[in-house]
């Protein structure tokens, strides 16, 4: 008896991931008729979303980004909205403040532009320390402390920030206890020329707007149904093995931390839903370890943007893969 229940535990855990690649595959499709990138960018910034986590994209102006968060939000029905970070924005104008009702004598809490489900925290580097750190508490616990109250933002919740990393004049560097927040460390790139022919053709009369495929509350369930797929042991050695050699090896002077770690495997669990597999295997965490964990480290000698992802990828060819 116990064994039957554990097969039909199996077979309706296969149904779910089933269910869950289709819907995905559809919300793919429906951002891809907008936003012209490769199918692989846009399961990345996808992943950010299922996986729960943040994604920080470093890349040139105009190649779509704030697009691309638009689109999401447009197609899973959600709220959008877009902070364009300076040196005076203060962190208020971001959480939200007081603002007083002559009337009824009371002061009324008026929320900042974070409650929304999809974010765009626009060149997040060129606001003061204390302007970001406005930011980690809602990115870390999902909700704001403003006077003395704790508001819970709204789920799902996803920032998609950009920071300038060609016009260091006025910026200041993340710290790392603001990099660790994001899930995801990625690039548009600039498209190829065929790319670059499609968005000319699909700009000709205005940007377009996509209908929803999914509501906040399918994403809430599809984000659940992400949490089901199982890491075996060895894949959980794998990542510890991996996470251990980074702090060690020469090349790199503080290594990966254990939010680091829990959050490579809160992605794999994602990116092998994506595919409908209700496990993980090392090929994923192969996959995501350069882009999970390469913003969160520090090297020893910086070689431009991505240098964290070559230290990475540098790191997986050093550490035997289980089998």
């Amino acid at each position: 008896m116990g064994l039957l229940r554990k097969d039909e535990q199996s077979k309706a855990n296969l149904d779910d991931m089933d269910f869950f690649r289709e819907r995905f595959e559809k919300l793919q499709e429906n951002v891809a008729s907008v936003v012209v990138t490769s199918p692989r960018n846009l399961r990345f910034a996808l992943l950010g979303l299922f996986a729960q986590g943040h994604v920080l994209l470093e890349d040139l102006p105009g190649v779509g980004k704030t697009l691309l968060a638009k689109t999401i939000a447009q197609s899973i029905d959600g709220v959008f909205c877009r902070i364009q970070f300076t040196s005076d924005l203060l962190p208020s104008d971001i959480t939200g403040t007081s603002v007083f009702d002559v009337k009824n004598q009371t002061f009324d809490f008026v929320p900042g532009p974070i409650f929304a489900n999809v974010v765009v925290a626009d060149e997040l580097n060129r606001a003061g320390p204390r302007t970001q750190s406005a930011l980690l508490e809602a990115m870390a616990e999902r909700q704001v402390s403003a006077d003395g109250t704790v508001r819970p933002l709204p789920r799902p919740f996803l920032i998609l920030a950009t920071q300038n990393n060609i016009e260091k004049h006025g910026t200041f560097p993340l710290p790392n206890s603001q990099l660790d927040r994001f899930m995801i460390s990625m690039s548009l790139g600039l498209p190829t020329p065929e790319q670059e022919m499609e968005i000319l053709h699909r700009s000709e009369h205005g940007v377009s707007h996509v209908d929803p495929t999914l509501t906040p509350a399918d994403v809430i369930e599809m984000q659940e149904t992400t949490l089901r797929v199982e890491v075996a042991m060895p894949v959980k050695q794998y990542i510890v093995n991996l996470a251990g050699e980074s702090r060690q090896r020469s090349d790199i002077s503080v290594g990966v931390s254990p939010r680091g770690s829990a959050a490579l495997l809160w992605a794999c669990q994602a990116w092998a839903a994506f595919d409908g597999r209700p496990f993980v295997i090392p090929e994923d965490v192969q996959e995501l370890a350069p882009y999970v964990w390469g913003h969160r480290i520090i090297v020893e000698q910086e070689d431009g943007v991505g240098s964290g992802r070559n230290a990475i990828s540098r790191l997986l060819q050093s550490v035997a893969v289980p089998v």
